[in-house]
């Protein structure tokens, strides 16, 4: 899933001198723009296109900005936002709430996807079509106590017996690798990228989507971050969701377009795959919302208090500091 772990996302540091960013040298027309930095969550993948769009199609340059995009090489997206090092990042509901309970300043300005892409993915011959089906059966993650947490939720959920499954920490051994190698049995995974892989090569699985059995699991993921100081730039964030948006709202209208666009800034991807996943995530963007970007507070109030009731959290935060739609609507 690549999900940060707790103890990561609470550990914030002033890491400028860490990251290494190297600005390569401007042009005269490219030393007029507002120079921004956004970081992303991992690797490029298809839920960053919108992003890659607005830059490809001179969205950013319009709105007087010289945008570069890169990736975490030392910290997390969220200690990089907040520790100011890059204006703008991706990360996810769960660590901008987990982060805010720990007065750290980051502040989510648009949701990339409406509904949670994420579930179980396994292959066929596991037989796993329902929860209660964990049982004898190997996971395999990042090693998250929340991830634990997750599966234990869901497995009392429907009587089924959490010491029955197996938790097995694989860090970022994929699940193809994983079930290759027996390793593993089951894993979490985005159903815009791993699924749609398995459906190309003609791997027959079984997935099992975490938002639809569980509604508290039907949180923001990925979202666009900032430094909670850098909104008081408020024009800036302004003219950078602006284009952020017509991004997003392009891929949504031309997703092969778009997946194009992507892969030339990223052609090391595989085609076909980005192009299925960009097909998939075309009505997954806005999907029910009124606008592209949009949060709601239930959404955000619902897994708060399923982390403070689970432990992850000592008091619940004010969710109005933790997200806004001024930059969306």
């Amino acid at each position: 899933m690549g999900r940060v772990s707790i103890k990561k996302i609470l550990v914030i540091v002033v890491i400028v001198s860490l990251i290494g960013i190297t600005l390569a040298g401007c042009s005269k027309e490219s030393n007029s723009l507002e120079k921004i930095t956004v970081v992303l969550d991992w690797t490029p993948n298809t839920n960053h296109t919108g992003i890659y769009v607005a830059k490809a199609l001179g969205y950013f340059k319009k709105n007087g900005l010289n945008v570069e995009i890169i990736q975490p090489s030392e910290g997390t997206a969220e200690q990089i936002v907040a520790s100011g090092s890059a204006d703008f990042g991706i990360s996810y509901q769960e660590n901008v709430t987990l982060a805010r309970s720990e007065g750290v300043p980051i502040v989510s300005i648009g949701a990339i996807i409406q509904h949670n892409t994420s579930g179980f993915i396994s292959k066929s011959d596991e037989n796993i079509l329902k929860i209660s089906d964990f049982e004898n059966k190997k996971y395999g993650g990042w090693g998250s106590e929340i991830e634990s947490e997750t599966i234990k939720y869901l497995m009392d959920m429907v009587g089924a017996n959490f010491n029955k499954t197996e938790i097995v920490t694989t860090g970022d051994i994929d699940f193809f690798t994983g079930t290759e190698t027996n390793n593993i049995d089951y894993a979490w995974v985005f159903e815009g990228w791993t699924l749609q892989q398995a459906k190309l090569e003609g791997i027959e699985v079984n997935y099992i989507d975490i938002g639809k059995i569980a509604s508290v699991f039907d949180y923001y993921t990925p979202v666009i971050i900032t430094n909670e100081k850098h909104i008081q730039k408020d024009d800036i964030t302004i003219k950078f969701m602006d284009a952020v948006k017509q991004g997003y709202i392009y891929s949504i209208n031309n997703p092969d377009k778009a997946a194009n666009l992507f892969l030339k800034e990223v052609p090391e991807l595989d085609k076909e795959l980005v192009i299925k996943s960009q097909r998939f995530l075309a009505n997954k963007y806005k999907d029910d919302a009124n606008y592209w970007g949009e949060q709601k507070f239930i959404v955000w109030e619902r897994y708060m208090n399923w982390l403070v009731k689970c432990g992850f959290m000592d008091d619940k935060i004010n969710i109005q500091d933790a997200f806004t739609n001024k930059y969306t609507k």
